[in-house]
């Protein structure tokens, strides 16, 4: 082969082997935070656990669905809290079985009741059924899901599909000939598999009749208050805007928000996403009467950005949040160390539970409670103490993922962490360095045959024809 053809074939193997390096590293980074955003079921977890209970014994009934293999943790909670909030309402959780199942990047959740329960009789039938996202939708192991949402959707109950979950709806055939939103990140998938949907963007949620679709994440607040306002009234719809405080929202505010896309911007929670060894590990501090939005959004916004690994941490195995939902916990006997521990709806040391308090101090370990600059609970308080320990840029591109509003966040930007710039660049060196395998292996041949004497060379042929 000449000289010239052997060069541009070695640099294209290292150029092949470079590219597959990179790829190698991404696919684990992604794996790693994969499996650490949905974690196993605390280790030695006593049970029975306490049972979820509904929340009150309003007029209305809300059953909020979670799948068996993995539901976006605030997707649940949030609307959960938001009809929770109404003495109009009750809220029940829902699954195919009572056993816990995993929220993702939070800790698991025990289903108040079964579909069997409320098929039999033995609880009120929904007037409202939530449809958050699943880790995957279509899965053959959600079809009792997606089953039970159409008997009650038959049975004339109203639908809430919350960020991803209208590709659940989508995929019931429950929004065929409807006007439909979901997060904006997915919009154009399910553009061309649910063609006969008429999917919106730029709204925060879309109601067409007793169907109502939101937005991404967060979005899923508003999208309760528009379902509470409807069947109870903008009086009641109103109450309860101003108990969850979400950012803008009016009973008279426009629906529309911007139509997102992904930008350079992104780049540094794109790469947290794919790199993240070596990340902090947060604990979030759980406690009996937790509110449900405060949970969610510590978790959801540190799962979001991928700046941190978080772990439910509590006195006991499980808590039960204010309106009723069991969370499984990891004890504090059995806690990880910890660079971190905020505490969601605490806005004083003194309003954290006594068991946190003294296992943090023991540990010299400082207990945050989780609140912003001016006592700012929920997702403004999570995103505050994301820019303040990972820059401002991160917390502004995670609220963009849960299509939360940033214009009434603090403009300031005290931290930020060199932790995934470092690693990009060891993970480029050592592409680098996989990518010039060739050519140093074909120039260390080069060199023996130029260094091997002439006679040892004609006598190894000899031998060899001997």
């Amino acid at each position: 082969m000449p000289l010239l053809a052997r060069r541009a074939a070695s640099a294209t193997l290292g150029c092949v082997l470079a590219l597959l390096t990179l790829a190698a590293v991404a696919i684990a980074g992604m794996t790693s935070a994969g499996r650490e955003a949905r974690p196993p079921a605390p280790v030695g977890a006593v049970l029975p656990v306490p049972q979820s209970a509904s929340s009150a014994s309003g007029q209305f009934t809300v059953a909020v669905v979670v799948g068996a293999h993995g539901t976006v943790g605030s997707d649940v909670l949030a609307p959960y809290e938001v009809f929770a909030r109404s003495a109009q309402f009750s809220v029940y959780t829902v699954a195919a079985s009572a056993a816990p199942v995993p929220l993702e990047g939070g800790p698991d959740l025990v289903p108040a009741h079964t579909f069997a329960d409320v098929d039999a009789g033995r609880v009120r039938r929904p007037d409202v059924v939530v449809v958050p996202a699943l880790s995957d939708p279509t899965a053959a192991a959600e079809a009792s899901l997606r089953n039970w949402i159409v008997s009650q959707a038959q049975a004339g109950a109203h639908v809430l599909g919350v960020c991803n979950g209208a590709a659940v709806l989508a995929a019931t055939g429950l929004l065929d000939g409807h006007r439909a939103t979901s997060h904006w990140s997915g919009i154009d998938a399910l553009q061309k598999a649910r063609p006969a949907v008429h999917w919106v963007r730029g709204q925060r949620y879309v109601q067409d009749g007793s169907v109502t679709t939101t937005a991404g994440v967060s979005s899923g607040v508003p999208g309760a208050l528009a379902v509470v306002g409807q069947l109870a009234g903008p009086t009641e719809a109103a109450k309860v805007g101003r108990a969850v405080k979400f950012p803008g929202w009016s009973l008279d505010a426009s629906a529309a928000i911007p139509d997102q896309h992904f930008a350079l911007s992104d780049l540094p929670v794109g790469l947290d996403h794919v790199l993240p060894w070596g990340r902090p590990v947060i604990g979030v501090g759980l406690a009996n009467g937790s509110g449900e939005i405060d949970v969610a959004a510590a978790f959801e916004v540190y799962s979001m950005s991928a700046a941190a690994r978080t772990v439910a941490i509590a006195g006991d195995e499980a808590v039960t949040t204010r309106h009723g939902v069991v969370l499984l916990t990891t004890p504090v006997s059995l806690a990880p160390k910890l660079d971190r521990l905020i505490v969601p709806s605490a806005t004083t040391l003194t309003a954290v539970d006594l068991r946190l308090r003294q296992w943090a101090a023991g540990r010299n370990l400082a207990v945050e409670p989780l609140h912003g600059a001016a006592g700012e609970l929920g997702f403004d308080a999570a995103l505050q103490d994301l820019a303040a320990h990972a820059g401002r840029p991160a917390a502004l591109s995670a609220a963009k993922m849960i299509d939360y509003p940033t214009a009434q966040l603090p403009a300031t930007d005290r931290g930020r962490s060199w932790r995934s710039p470092v690693l990009l660049a060891l993970t480029v060196l050592l592409a680098s360095a996989v990518g010039l395998l060739p050519t140093v292996h074909r120039r260390h041949r080069r060199h023996r045959r130029q260094t091997t004497p002439v006679g040892t060379a004609s006598n190894r042929r000899t031998e060899r024809s001997a």
